[in-house]
């Protein structure tokens, strides 16, 4: 029988596959702070539904990878480097943040990704120094991310791994978890895009909201994390801190660091971001439209379409 929330040694060979699947798509769609602050970035970034289901395939493409790898690792007993030290998650958030700004920093065109403009650009022009993401991007997001260790991979690597017939199979269970959260990433990323595509204005004022959103999400969310992880290895105790929701699933059951993590990167910094620019924007968009209007009607001989009266 089924249990993903807490499943046991003995299982058959076919109940941990599917088992690890199931427990991928559950992380996939469940804000976790492995994956939702880089998908929603680069498939927001992307300003495009197709791109966007790209980027989510070529993160989880990474993220798959690894944890296929850790798997086996678990799988011959070698896991225990990463596993065994909880100060090691910490470090994760560390150098995800690291890889965060200086992917901010590269979507700014090489200047500081606070902004993501200069003072010398109009608020109202549009930046054309903004750089779309680079294809590899996201993969490298995914490799370092799916170092993270949490419920997820505690069952994986001490539960499901082990459970393989021989080490020929010891990284299956990480790669069916890893395409269970591909699924949803690509869901989700392709929703992300669409999101960025449907905003009612020019191309170029939505390839302007996108980028910025990916900016500032990157780089403040990336400084974020680097200060979560820096907490984690300085105070270990408070970093620790956890309040139980009552909902029984992994990534709700409890409120926690990487909880915060989530929320404020993606929610308060991403969306906020996204809602203030879209509307701002579209403000330009009314005034111009306005004062093209004005002129047109001003022209002696021409109507609104341009064409004599």
């Amino acid at each position: 029988m089924l249990n993903l929330w807490d499943p046991h040694l003995g299982l058959a060979l076919g109940v941990v596959l599917l088992t690890a699947f199931l427990l991928g798509v559950v992380h996939g769609i469940t804000p976790d702070e492995h994956t939702w602050p880089i998908t929603f970035s680069y498939a927001i970034g992307s300003y495009s539904t197709r791109r966007g289901m790209v980027a989510g395939l070529t993160f989880s493409a990474a993220f798959t990878l690894q944890r296929a790898i850790a798997s086996e690792l678990a799988y011959l007993a070698l896991d225990k480097w990463f596993t065994a030290n909880a100060q090691v998650d910490y470090a994760i958030y560390v150098v995800v943040g690291a890889v965060m700004v200086w992917a901010a920093w590269h979507l700014a065109g090489g200047r500081h990704w606070h902004l993501g403009r200069t003072h010398k650009i109009d608020r109202d022009q549009l930046d054309d120094r903004l750089q779309d993401p680079r294809p590899w991007m996201p993969a490298v997001h995914g490799f370092v991310a799916g170092w993270g260790f949490g419920a997820f991979a505690i069952i994986i690597y001490t539960v499901l791994a082990p459970a393989m017939p021989s080490a020929l199979w010891g990284w299956v269970p990480g790669a069916m978890f890893g395409l269970g959260t591909m699924a949803m990433q690509v869901a989700t990323g392709g929703l992300f895009g669409w999101i960025s595509q449907r905003l009612k204005l020019t191309p170029a004022m939505i390839r302007q909201v996108a980028l910025t959103t990916a900016v500032r999400t990157l780089g403040w969310g990336g400084a974020v994390f680097v200060l979560g992880g820096a907490l984690g290895l300085a105070l270990p105790g408070a970093a620790a801190f956890s309040v139980s929701t009552g909902v029984h699933v992994h990534n709700l059951s409890h409120i926690s660091l990487g909880t915060v993590l989530v929320i404020v990167t993606v929610l308060v910094i991403g969306v906020g971001t996204l809602v203030r620019e879209t509307r701002r924007w579209a403000r330009v968009a009314r005034r111009e439209g306005s004062s093209l209007g004005g002129r047109i009607e001003g022209q002696p001989g021409l109507s609104r379409s341009g064409e004599g009266r």
